[in-house]
């Protein structure tokens, strides 16, 4: 994206509430790969969209240190729950403490371990599901939740432009091949309807028919 503007885009967007201000200062100071945060303009994004759709059930998938966990919270129902899934112990350890301090504390369940086998055992049909973890996967995780999503509900999916290797003419990267056959599978699923939005690295919405 133009630099001037995702300046201009920020400027123009109601700032992050006090622990997600917290959060993006102390993942630029202290995480090893920072640029995973889903950020300002798009955690308020997320937050939006969960409160126009107000789900009872949401899953992410990939929770890096909680910060669009606790955006997406926000529409949720008055009994609403949030389950969030971490690969990496340190992140979830992370998450969990920033997540106990806001008043989703008993409304954000986080998982820690391999996404899929997880997955499984969560029985829940789900209202909007986020996808945000490692590409390669993309598709598997896709495949694994759409049953799941009740008729009428969302799935995002983060990251779709992958950093912009998915618009040149040879794919080099392994992600970058992995989110192309993510991008190519949605669009030539029936069941779904979907939009590819130029927010920050690429965000697919996409509702289930």
């Amino acid at each position: 994206m133009n630099e001037k503007a995702v300046e201009y885009s920020g400027k123009f967007s109601s700032e992050e509430d006090g622990i997600l201000q917290e959060i993006s200062t102390y993942t630029a100071a202290n995480h090893p790969d920072p640029g995973m945060l889903s950020g300002h303009v798009q955690g308020k994004l997320l937050q939006m969209i969960s409160c126009m759709i107000t789900p009872a059930r949401v899953l992410e998938i990939g929770t890096m240190v909680g910060y669009s966990a606790i955006c997406l919270a926000e529409g949720l129902t008055d009994d609403g729950q949030l389950h969030t899934i971490e690969l990496r112990e340190k992140d979830s350890y992370i998450a969990r403490g920033f997540i106990i301090r806001t008043r989703f504390k008993d409304r954000i369940l986080v998982h820690t371990g391999e996404a899929l086998p997880i997955i499984e055992t969560l029985n829940e049909d789900w209202d909007l599901v986020f996808i945000d973890a490692d590409k390669i996967n993309y598709v598997r995780y896709y495949e694994a939740v759409l049953p799941r999503v009740r008729p009428g509900g969302f799935i995002l999916a983060d990251n779709v432009l992958f950093h912009g290797e998915v618009l040149e003419d040879q794919l080099k990267g392994k992600n970058a091949r992995a989110i192309q056959v993510f991008n190519e599978h949605v669009q030539q699923d029936e069941r779904v309807e979907n939009v590819l939005m130029t927010v920050r690295d690429g965000l697919m919405l996409i509702r289930k028919k």
